[in-house]
Order: C-alpha cells, then structure tokens, then sequence
C-alpha cells in the first residue's frame, strides 16, 4: 500500500509534478477549430470516447458552421448525422436547442459565462468548464470527468462520490495554476494506468503515495470495493 503524503494539498502537488514528468504534452483530445465546434465536441462526448466523438464530429462539422445552422436542422436530422455517438437521439435535441439559444440570446456567438453556458441544452458545469478553458481562455474550476473522479478518490484527495462536490475539494488543495492540466493529467493517467476496471499499479508513478496501490490495499477507494 502506498503511503499518502501529510497533506492533501502535499499530496495533490505531488500528484501534479508527476504526472507532468509522465505525460508532457498533456492536452485536450477532443479536435475542434473554433468554440460552437468545441462546444459541440464536449456535449457530444458525455458517455462516449473522444475518439469516437473525433471521427463524427470530422463530417458534422464540414455541414454544420454556424450556431444557424444547427438551429435550422431538424432533430432527426442531427441525430442522424451524429449516429454512433452515445445517445445520439437526446444529443440531436440538444444541439438543436443550443444552435436556437446561441442564436436567439447570444447574437449567434457562444457564451463566456458559467451561469450562460449551463443555462444551454445538454451542458452542464463540466462541459461549461472545458469551454470556458480552452474556448475562452477563462479558468474558474477544474473539469471532473470520470477519470478525475476516479482517480482523486484512489489517490485520496476526496472522500466524495459527486464530481461538483469532488471539483470543490480539489479547487482547494491543487494549485491554481495547475487547475486546468489536472484535468488533462488524470485523463491520461488513467487511460494509460489507472482504468476504471483495473490498474496497473506495478510501476505506476504514483504507487509508492497511492492509498489504494493493489501491493498491500485490498480496497480501490474509488469504489470502496475490494480489488
């Protein structure tokens, strides 16, 4: 069992300037040109991998341009060119909804406010999060996906299940520099490493601090569930 740092705030930085060392060129993986397609993007990928949301989005975006655009469309229509994606159906209504909103109370231009972001179709304080991040340079929380919410409960920065309440833990103990690549750092992580369904703790980075590190743990804190 690995042995937690003092702190929480001790043992997030460490997190961080590890995972740095580990994956340098940690990003967003999502491919977007402007902020309607990163919104898109992010709205579409809820449930489903960024990979597959990559190879929809690479002809949805070649029919769709302008928030117009999608306000005109029907939603069968939408849900049709986006096939594949995980509740395509739901998502289709929602596009339509976010093209009618940005058009009819943003002058056709996507909102740079967490309050407006969320008040759209289909997005909640996580996808508002990304967008403000990489569409409009505006960092005021930190993204908890599945893997960030897995991964800080192994790791023992948070003790609780809900990714706002998850968020406001982790605003509190990693560096506010550091708000927007803890996000990316952990997807990585865990998509290389620390899987939902096993972790390869054995020459994991993080193991000799990992509270759930499978040498001596018999509980993956993620769960609470034994391994």
């Amino acid at each position: 069992m690995g042995t937690p740092l003092e702190s929480r705030q001790e043992q997030a930085e460490a997190v961080v300037d590890r995972l740095h060392e580990e994956y340098p060129d940690s990003t967003i993986s999502l491919n977007y040109s402007n902020r309607l397609e990163l919104l898109v993007a992010v709205v579409l990928s809820a449930q489903c991998t960024d990979e597959r949301v990559n190879e929809v989005t690479a002809d949805l975006f070649e029919s769709y341009r302008t928030p117009q655009d999608y306000a005109e469309a029907s939603e069968e229509q939408l849900a049709e060119d986006i096939y594949g994606i995980t509740f395509h159906n739901n998502k289709g209504g929602y596009l339509k909804g976010i093209g009618e909103r940005i058009v009819d109370e943003h002058d056709g231009e996507v909102p740079d406010t967490m309050s407006a972001l969320t008040d759209l179709p289909g997005v909640g304080r996580k996808t508002a999060n990304v967008v403000l991040q990489h569409g409009h340079d505006i960092v005021e929380g930190i993204v908890v996906d599945t893997h960030v919410q897995r991964l800080s409960r192994r790791l023992g920065l948070t003790e609780n299940e809900r990714p706002e309440a998850i968020e406001q833990d982790l605003l509190e103990i990693v560096p506010e520099s550091e708000w927007q690549q803890f996000t990316h750092l952990l997807i990585d992580h865990g998509r290389a490493v620390c899987g939902a369904r096993s972790a390869a703790c054995v020459g994991c980075v993080l193991a000799d601090i990992c509270p759930s590190e499978q040498g001596d743990s018999e509980i993956d804190l993620a769960s609470g569930e034994a391994w």
